[in-house]
């Protein structure tokens, strides 16, 4: 559960960045940072990563928000997908220089929303796989291709990126990965879907606010300096002086630590769990083990007083380059894995109808006396 300061606590001096600061009532993650237990709709991680698929997990996280078109939200993304197909024209008429996140944001701008009946929630969450996989092959200079309605979507998604289907244990990793990062508490992108929504700004408007949000390095960027550690590493006996000389430089050892979490991040407990389940002949995941390993005693012997444990970005990295999802692709995918919670988060501010209006402290010049 998350602590709040009561009213009388809460200060200028120690609200800053509304740390502690309650703004929101919700019904669709809790996060106990004391304990390492994150809940959603009142089931903790473990028994919907790797048990549901990733619509079943949504349809959990949304129900009573979200009026499903038929009852089957697998059906109902496939059709969105379909849809969402029509808008890759203006993907690939954007500038030749866009990043794959940033054309990803052209296509839900080109989105067509108003055709249908179909829920907003769905149209917009249900595009995402297809627009990921579209901006990448344009990167490529491929044609994109087509998406499979019949097809779950994680399967689609990689179809669709990778040009042929892909493994069965490939599929289950990235289902598992979505699932996992389905929504955690009112992190950055998610109250900046927060903010937009409560001016009472469409979905569409709240989830490209929050993929700005996203976009940045603070929040969205931290699996892809883990491959790059690993690398330096390079084999599983260098983990030890490795770890040494970067901590003893004063570097920031990339996976370990999270502003919540003063323990073990569940979610990456879950992610190594998937590891498992992958072809086990790959090098990369013995050398994050000796990584891992060697990282938390010296994290332990270098700094007692803080905790500092393994967080979802250092097995996010791994499990998703063992399936060969590019690193420059770990944000757009995150986007994919998070839009159904900043959608459920637009329809829980809007619904509460109250607009979000914090307040700040002056701290500049005076007018003269």
């Amino acid at each position: 559960m998350t602590k709040a300061l009561k009213h009388g606590e809460l200060t200028p001096a120690n609200a800053t960045g509304l740390e502690g600061v309650i703004v929101a009532n919700t019904v669709l993650s809790d996060i106990d940072g004391i304990k390492g237990e994150l809940l959603l709709r009142g089931k903790p991680i473990e028994a919907l990563a790797g048990h549901l698929s990733f619509e079943d997990a949504i349809a959990h996280l949304w129900q009573d928000l979200v009026s499903l078109p038929s009852g089957d939200l697998r059906r109902a993304f496939g059709t969105a997908r379909v849809r969402a197909f029509a808008g890759v024209a203006a993907m690939q008429a954007a500038p030749a220089d866009l990043t794959v996140f940033e054309r990803m944001r052209v296509g839900l701008s080109a989105l067509s929303l108003h055709e249908t009946q179909t829920p907003d929630a769905v149209a917009i969450s249900g595009a995402m796989p297809v627009l990921l996989a579209a901006a990448q092959r344009i990167k490529e200079g491929l044609s994109p291709i087509a998406p499979d309605s019949g097809l779950r979507t994680a399967e689609d998604l990689l179809r669709m990126l990778l040009g042929t289907p892909a493994p069965g244990h490939a599929v289950e990793a990235v289902d598992r990965y979505l699932v996992t990062i389905l929504d955690h508490g009112l992190n950055a992108s998610t109250f900046a879907a927060r903010v937009i929504a409560s001016t009472q700004a469409d979905m569409r408007d709240a989830v490209i606010g929050a993929m700005g949000a996203l976009k940045g390095p603070l929040h969205g960027g931290a699996p892809g300096p883990v491959l790059d550690m690993l690398d330096a590493v390079g084999q599983p006996d260098n983990a030890d002086s490795w770890i040494e000389q970067e901590l003893s430089s004063g570097a920031r050892l990339m996976g370990f630590g999270h502003r919540v979490y003063r323990t073990r991040d569940p979610r990456a407990d879950v992610l190594k769990a998937g590891l498992r389940k992958l072809p086990q002949d790959n090098p990369k995941l013995v050398l994050a083990e000796a990584v891992e390993s060697a990282a938390l005693a010296a994290l332990a012997k270098a700094k007692p007083d803080r905790a500092l444990d393994t967080n979802v970005e250092f097995y996010t990295a791994v499990l998703l380059d063992a399936v060969e999802i590019d690193r420059s692709l770990f944000t757009p995918l995150f986007a994919v894995g998070r839009t159904p919670g900043w959608c459920a988060h637009v329809l829980e501010q809007q619904a509460a109808g109250k607009l979000i209006r914090p307040a700040s402290r002056y701290v500049g010049p005076k007018p003269d006396a």
